[in-house]
């Protein structure tokens, strides 16, 4: 075991319904008091180049809207509280927000590569894909009704996203939601999994058992 890989001691702190209400409390500031605050907190290219560092991490406790946050949290709420029950708290705040940091550096170099500095990145879409990937991780073959309606395993549900936001970064880049980020929480959800969990997140998509779990 590498020191990268030492575990903390487990708790169960609920950090989930804390980052929860942060969020709705940030949401509340930005949209009713402070206007300025989102565009603050909000990932900016220009502003990161002009030493505003702390938006890779404020950017994800920032959300363009009320259906963009409402999604997100939904998701949180059900993916994350099982995750951070099954891998403890310190490990999963230490997993959502280097995750999320993570996709937003590689965010901002590809807004760099591409020459778009005029562009916001808000929201915790790249952290909660990280904690969906997670949750199939150690819940396989949980079922997940789809629209509240179509049951799919946990893995499936994975499979299925990274493919939708695989052709809609292709097709519809200028949409204005970012594909990427979405995809680079998964790329990162997994990284973290094989070297500090060492969980190997492609041999449970192909159907190698490692310890799966049930609730």
């Amino acid at each position: 075991m590498t020191p990268f890989q030492r575990p903390f001691p487990y708790r169960y702190y609920q950090f989930t319904l804390f980052i929860i209400l942060t969020n709705l409390v940030v949401f509340y500031l930005g949209s009713m008091l402070f206007p300025r605050l989102l565009f603050e907190l909000a990932l900016s290219p220009l502003g990161v180049l002009d030493g505003r560092w702390y938006q890779f991490l404020t950017y994800m406790y920032a959300h363009g809207g009320p259906s963009h946050l409402f999604y997100n949290m939904l998701g949180l709420f059900f993916f994350g509280f099982p995750v951070e029950q099954k891998i403890g708290s310190w490990e999963f705040l230490l997993m959502y927000h280097l995750t999320g940091i993570l996709a937003g550096i590689f965010s901002f170099a590809t807004y760099l590569m591409s020459s778009s500095l005029d562009v916001l990145l808000l929201g915790s879409s790249g952290a909660v894909y990280a904690v969906l990937l997670f949750f199939a991780a150690y819940f396989p073959n949980q079922r997940i009704y789809l629209f509240f309606i179509l049951p799919l395993r946990a893995t499936m549900v994975v499979l299925l996203y990274a493919g939708i936001e695989i052709f809609n970064s292709l097709f519809f880049s200028r949409s204005g939601i970012a594909h990427l980020t979405h995809l680079a929480g998964f790329f990162f959800a997994g990284l973290y999994l094989a070297l500090r969990l060492n969980r190997n997140f492609l041999a449970i998509l192909m159907g190698r058992r490692e310890d799966d779990d049930y609730f």
